[in-house]
Protein backbone atom coordinates (compact mmCIF):
# COMPACT_ATOMS: atom_id res chain seq x y z
CA UNK A 1 0.00 0.00 0.00
CA UNK A 2 1.36 3.27 -1.07
CA UNK A 3 0.43 6.43 0.25
CA UNK A 4 2.17 9.88 0.10
CA UNK A 5 4.02 12.09 2.45
CA UNK A 6 3.87 15.91 1.71
CA UNK A 7 5.89 18.50 4.34
CA UNK A 8 5.59 21.83 3.71
CA UNK A 9 8.07 24.44 4.96
CA UNK A 10 8.10 28.27 4.63
CA UNK A 11 10.70 28.03 1.55
CA UNK A 12 10.23 24.57 0.09
CA UNK A 13 7.47 21.46 -0.38
CA UNK A 14 9.02 18.00 -0.33
CA UNK A 15 7.21 14.84 -1.32
CA UNK A 16 7.61 11.73 -1.41
CA UNK A 17 5.77 8.08 -2.34
CA UNK A 18 6.24 5.77 0.85
CA UNK A 19 5.05 1.97 1.50
CA UNK A 20 4.56 0.66 4.41
CA UNK A 21 7.86 -0.42 5.34
CA UNK A 22 8.50 3.52 5.74
CA UNK A 23 10.92 3.12 2.35
CA UNK A 24 10.74 6.50 0.24
CA UNK A 25 10.43 4.79 -3.61
CA UNK A 26 9.94 8.60 -5.16
CA UNK A 27 10.81 11.65 -4.29
CA UNK A 28 10.30 15.00 -5.36
CA UNK A 29 10.62 19.03 -4.21
CA UNK A 30 9.13 22.38 -5.28
CA UNK A 31 9.88 25.95 -4.04
CA UNK A 32 7.00 27.25 -1.39
CA UNK A 33 4.88 30.70 -2.50
CA UNK A 34 5.12 31.35 0.93
CA UNK A 35 2.92 34.69 0.89
CA UNK A 36 0.53 32.87 -1.82
CA UNK A 37 -1.65 30.42 0.24
CA UNK A 38 -3.69 29.25 -2.84
CA UNK A 39 -0.32 28.65 -4.67
CA UNK A 40 0.59 26.71 -1.61
CA UNK A 41 -2.39 24.25 -2.42
CA UNK A 42 -1.68 24.09 -5.91
CA UNK A 43 1.51 23.16 -5.20
CA UNK A 44 0.87 20.47 -3.23
CA UNK A 45 -1.13 19.57 -5.57
CA UNK A 46 0.89 19.72 -8.66
CA UNK A 47 3.67 16.75 -6.52
CA UNK A 48 0.81 15.10 -5.84
CA UNK A 49 -0.20 14.68 -9.53
CA UNK A 50 3.18 13.75 -10.57
CA UNK A 51 4.42 11.39 -7.77
CA UNK A 52 0.85 9.25 -8.55
CA UNK A 53 0.86 9.56 -12.26
CA UNK A 54 2.93 5.75 -12.64
CA UNK A 55 2.05 4.66 -9.20
CA UNK A 56 -1.28 3.66 -7.41
CA UNK A 57 -1.33 5.97 -4.29
CA UNK A 58 -3.96 5.44 -1.54
CA UNK A 59 -4.21 8.92 0.28
CA UNK A 60 -1.85 12.01 0.98
CA UNK A 61 -0.59 12.83 4.00
CA UNK A 62 0.61 16.61 4.39
CA UNK A 63 3.06 18.01 7.13
CA UNK A 64 2.16 21.53 7.54
CA UNK A 65 4.45 24.31 10.18
CA UNK A 66 1.18 25.47 12.05
CA UNK A 67 -1.77 25.41 14.17
CA UNK A 68 -3.76 22.31 13.41
CA UNK A 69 -7.00 21.74 14.31
CA UNK A 70 -8.88 18.65 15.88
CA UNK A 71 -9.90 17.10 12.58
CA UNK A 72 -6.65 17.45 10.79
CA UNK A 73 -8.12 19.38 8.27
CA UNK A 74 -7.92 23.32 8.84
CA UNK A 75 -4.65 25.03 9.59
CA UNK A 76 -5.69 28.21 12.14
CA UNK A 77 -2.28 29.62 12.20
CA UNK A 78 0.99 29.25 10.10
CA UNK A 79 3.35 31.94 11.58
CA UNK A 80 5.32 31.44 7.92
CA UNK A 81 3.16 30.97 5.77
CA UNK A 82 0.40 33.31 5.11
CA UNK A 83 -2.69 30.77 6.01
CA UNK A 84 -5.02 32.33 8.99
CA UNK A 85 -8.39 29.96 9.20
CA UNK A 86 -6.61 27.56 5.73
CA UNK A 87 -9.43 24.83 5.10
CA UNK A 88 -6.23 23.08 3.77
CA UNK A 89 -7.54 19.55 3.14
CA UNK A 90 -10.67 20.39 1.64
CA UNK A 91 -8.68 22.46 -1.04
CA UNK A 92 -5.98 19.52 -1.63
CA UNK A 93 -8.36 17.08 -1.55
CA UNK A 94 -10.56 18.89 -3.90
CA UNK A 95 -7.80 18.85 -6.37
CA UNK A 96 -6.44 15.45 -6.18
CA UNK A 97 -9.63 13.41 -5.88
CA UNK A 98 -7.82 11.42 -2.92
CA UNK A 99 -8.01 11.55 0.84
CA UNK A 100 -5.93 13.52 2.36
CA UNK A 101 -4.78 14.11 6.68
CA UNK A 102 -3.15 17.58 7.70
CA UNK A 103 -1.11 17.08 10.23
CA UNK A 104 1.31 19.80 12.37
CA UNK A 105 4.76 19.08 10.79
CA UNK A 106 6.87 18.76 13.85
CA UNK A 107 3.94 15.67 14.83
CA UNK A 108 4.74 14.26 11.64
CA UNK A 109 8.16 13.85 12.03
CA UNK A 110 7.61 12.57 15.73
CA UNK A 111 5.68 10.09 14.18
CA UNK A 112 8.02 8.95 11.41
CA UNK A 113 10.82 8.86 13.89
CA UNK A 114 8.47 6.48 16.30
CA UNK A 115 7.56 4.35 13.45
CA UNK A 116 11.00 3.83 11.31
CA UNK A 117 13.30 5.87 13.33
CA UNK A 118 14.86 6.41 16.83
CA UNK A 119 11.82 5.79 18.14
CA UNK A 120 11.54 2.19 16.81
CA UNK A 121 9.50 -0.47 19.68
CA UNK A 122 8.46 2.36 22.07
CA UNK A 123 5.20 3.35 23.10
CA UNK A 124 5.74 6.54 24.79
CA UNK A 125 8.58 9.21 22.88
CA UNK A 126 9.26 12.85 23.25
CA UNK A 127 10.76 14.03 20.14
CA UNK A 128 12.14 17.35 20.32
CA UNK A 129 13.05 19.79 17.17
CA UNK A 130 15.88 21.90 17.53
CA UNK A 131 16.09 24.16 14.60
CA UNK A 132 15.69 27.99 14.61
CA UNK A 133 12.86 27.36 17.40
CA UNK A 134 11.99 24.32 19.09
CA UNK A 135 9.31 21.84 17.96
CA UNK A 136 7.88 19.08 19.28
CA UNK A 137 5.69 15.81 18.75
CA UNK A 138 4.35 13.01 21.81
CA UNK A 139 3.34 9.90 21.12
CA UNK A 140 1.54 7.68 24.52
CA UNK A 141 1.12 4.56 24.39
CA UNK A 142 1.58 3.92 20.73
CA UNK A 143 -1.11 6.83 19.70
CA UNK A 144 0.35 10.40 18.93
CA UNK A 145 -0.88 12.96 21.37
CA UNK A 146 -2.57 16.15 19.99
CA UNK A 147 -4.38 17.71 22.29
CA UNK A 148 -8.30 18.56 23.00
CA UNK A 149 -7.89 21.40 20.29
CA UNK A 150 -4.77 19.67 18.25
CA UNK A 151 -2.75 22.28 19.13
CA UNK A 152 -1.03 20.10 21.95
CA UNK A 153 3.36 19.60 21.83
CA UNK A 154 4.40 23.22 21.69
CA UNK A 155 6.92 22.56 23.71
CA UNK A 156 9.14 25.24 22.95
CA UNK A 157 6.93 27.62 24.35
CA UNK A 158 6.86 26.38 28.04
CA UNK A 159 8.25 29.55 29.77
CA UNK A 160 10.97 28.52 31.94
CA UNK A 161 12.44 32.04 32.52
CA UNK A 162 9.77 34.12 34.22
CA UNK A 163 10.12 38.04 32.71
CA UNK A 164 13.23 36.28 30.27
CA UNK A 165 13.90 36.92 26.78
CA UNK A 166 11.05 37.83 24.73
CA UNK A 167 9.62 35.16 21.89
CA UNK A 168 8.47 35.77 18.69
CA UNK A 169 5.05 34.05 19.90
CA UNK A 170 4.22 37.14 22.53
CA UNK A 171 5.13 35.71 25.57
CA UNK A 172 8.41 35.83 27.39
CA UNK A 173 10.98 33.83 28.53
CA UNK A 174 10.12 30.87 26.55
CA UNK A 175 12.38 27.60 26.44
CA UNK A 176 13.44 28.02 22.64
CA UNK A 177 14.55 31.39 23.69
CA UNK A 178 17.13 29.61 25.23
CA UNK A 179 17.77 26.14 24.06
CA UNK A 180 17.33 26.29 20.26
CA UNK A 181 19.79 27.21 16.77
CA UNK A 182 18.36 30.70 17.14
CA UNK A 183 19.49 31.00 21.23
CA UNK A 184 22.82 29.45 20.63
CA UNK A 185 23.68 32.03 18.09
CA UNK A 186 22.48 34.83 20.43
CA UNK A 187 24.35 33.63 23.24
CA UNK A 188 27.66 33.63 21.54
CA UNK A 189 26.85 37.12 19.91
CA UNK A 190 26.79 38.25 23.24
CA UNK A 191 29.12 36.56 24.41
CA UNK A 192 31.75 37.51 22.03
CA UNK A 193 30.92 41.09 22.14
CA UNK A 194 31.29 41.37 26.12
CA UNK A 195 34.76 39.33 25.52
CA UNK A 196 36.39 39.62 21.99
CA UNK A 197 39.29 37.99 23.04
CA UNK A 198 37.15 34.75 24.53
CA UNK A 199 35.93 34.28 20.76
CA UNK A 200 38.93 35.11 18.10
CA UNK A 201 38.29 31.72 16.46
CA UNK A 202 34.86 32.25 15.40
CA UNK A 203 35.16 36.15 14.97
CA UNK A 204 37.77 35.33 12.57
CA UNK A 205 35.67 32.98 10.81
CA UNK A 206 32.52 34.91 11.09
CA UNK A 207 33.56 38.36 9.50
CA UNK A 208 30.98 40.53 10.13
CA UNK A 209 28.32 38.46 11.48
CA UNK A 210 28.06 35.43 13.53
CA UNK A 211 25.40 32.78 12.03
CA UNK A 212 25.44 29.15 13.62
CA UNK A 213 27.91 27.62 10.79
CA UNK A 214 30.46 29.76 12.28
CA UNK A 215 29.84 29.04 16.21
CA UNK A 216 29.46 24.86 15.13
CA UNK A 217 32.68 25.29 13.09
CA UNK A 218 34.54 27.66 15.67
CA UNK A 219 33.74 25.18 18.97
CA UNK A 220 35.00 22.48 16.98
CA UNK A 221 38.09 24.34 16.72
CA UNK A 222 38.59 25.30 20.11
CA UNK A 223 36.72 28.50 20.60
CA UNK A 224 35.92 29.27 24.06
CA UNK A 225 32.78 31.56 23.56
CA UNK A 226 31.62 28.83 21.22
CA UNK A 227 31.87 26.44 23.58
CA UNK A 228 30.16 28.41 26.61
CA UNK A 229 27.52 28.74 24.05
CA UNK A 230 27.12 24.99 23.31
CA UNK A 231 27.11 24.60 27.37
CA UNK A 232 24.80 27.12 27.67
CA UNK A 233 22.36 25.51 25.18
CA UNK A 234 23.16 21.89 26.22
CA UNK A 235 22.15 22.64 29.62
CA UNK A 236 18.90 24.78 29.13
CA UNK A 237 18.34 21.24 26.84
CA UNK A 238 18.49 19.17 29.49
CA UNK A 239 16.46 21.02 31.94
CA UNK A 240 13.86 21.42 29.49
CA UNK A 241 13.43 17.87 28.88
CA UNK A 242 13.37 16.94 32.74
CA UNK A 243 10.06 19.19 32.90
CA UNK A 244 9.04 17.46 30.37
CA UNK A 245 9.72 14.03 31.89
CA UNK A 246 8.10 15.34 35.03
CA UNK A 247 4.98 15.15 33.20
CA UNK A 248 4.69 13.12 30.62
CA UNK A 249 7.36 10.18 31.80
CA UNK A 250 8.56 8.74 28.09
CA UNK A 251 10.36 6.19 28.02
CA UNK A 252 12.58 7.97 25.03
CA UNK A 253 13.62 11.25 23.90
CA UNK A 254 14.48 11.83 20.05
CA UNK A 255 16.35 15.02 19.84
CA UNK A 256 16.30 16.07 15.59
CA UNK A 257 16.30 19.24 13.94
CA UNK A 258 18.71 21.22 12.31
CA UNK A 259 21.01 21.93 14.98
CA UNK A 260 21.40 18.32 15.92
CA UNK A 261 23.99 17.84 13.26
CA UNK A 262 26.26 19.43 15.91
CA UNK A 263 24.63 16.74 18.72
CA UNK A 264 28.71 16.29 19.17
CA UNK A 265 29.14 19.12 20.77
CA UNK A 266 26.12 19.43 23.61
CA UNK A 267 24.65 15.73 23.53
CA UNK A 268 26.46 14.30 26.39
CA UNK A 269 26.11 17.53 28.41
CA UNK A 270 22.27 17.89 27.31
CA UNK A 271 22.09 13.67 28.77
CA UNK A 272 23.71 14.88 32.32
CA UNK A 273 21.85 18.30 32.71
CA UNK A 274 18.42 16.09 32.62
CA UNK A 275 19.54 13.88 34.81
CA UNK A 276 20.15 16.59 37.25
CA UNK A 277 17.55 18.16 36.99
CA UNK A 278 15.01 15.30 36.93
CA UNK A 279 12.44 15.04 39.24
CA UNK A 280 12.88 12.22 41.60
CA UNK A 281 16.40 11.13 40.27
CA UNK A 282 18.00 8.36 41.45
CA UNK A 283 14.79 6.54 42.01
CA UNK A 284 13.36 6.22 38.33
CA UNK A 285 14.17 5.12 35.63
CA UNK A 286 16.53 7.52 33.08
CA UNK A 287 14.63 7.74 29.77
CA UNK A 288 16.98 7.35 26.63
CA UNK A 289 18.50 10.59 25.38
CA UNK A 290 19.00 9.56 20.87
CA UNK A 291 19.43 11.41 18.02
CA UNK A 292 16.95 11.16 15.50
CA UNK A 293 18.27 8.75 12.53
CA UNK A 294 15.39 9.90 9.73
CA UNK A 295 16.78 13.40 8.71
CA UNK A 296 15.27 16.15 6.80
CA UNK A 297 12.69 12.74 5.71
CA UNK A 298 11.05 12.09 8.86
CA UNK A 299 8.21 14.66 8.52
CA UNK A 300 7.44 13.37 4.51
CA UNK A 301 7.40 9.38 6.21
CA UNK A 302 5.67 10.38 9.06
CA UNK A 303 3.03 12.14 7.10
CA UNK A 304 2.71 9.09 4.79
CA UNK A 305 2.25 6.78 7.04
CA UNK A 306 -0.58 8.87 8.97
CA UNK A 307 -2.33 8.91 5.85
CA UNK A 308 -2.45 5.19 5.70
CA UNK A 309 -3.78 5.31 9.23
CA UNK A 310 -6.67 7.61 8.93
Amino acid sequence: MLTIGVDIGGTKVAAGVVDDQGKIVAHTLRPTAADRPDLVAETVADVVRELSARREVEAVGVGAAGFVDETRSMVRFAPNLAWREEPLQKKISGLVGLPVVIENDANAMAWGETRFGAGRGQSHVVCVTLGTGIGGGIVIDGALYRGRWGMGAEMGHMQVVPGGRPCGCGNIGCWEQYASGQALVKEARELAEADPKRAEILLGLAGGKIEGEEVTEAAKLGDEVSLAAFASFADWLGQGMADLAAVLDPGCFIVGGGVSRAADLFIDRARESFAEHLTGRGHRPLAEIRLAELGASAGVVGAADLARRR
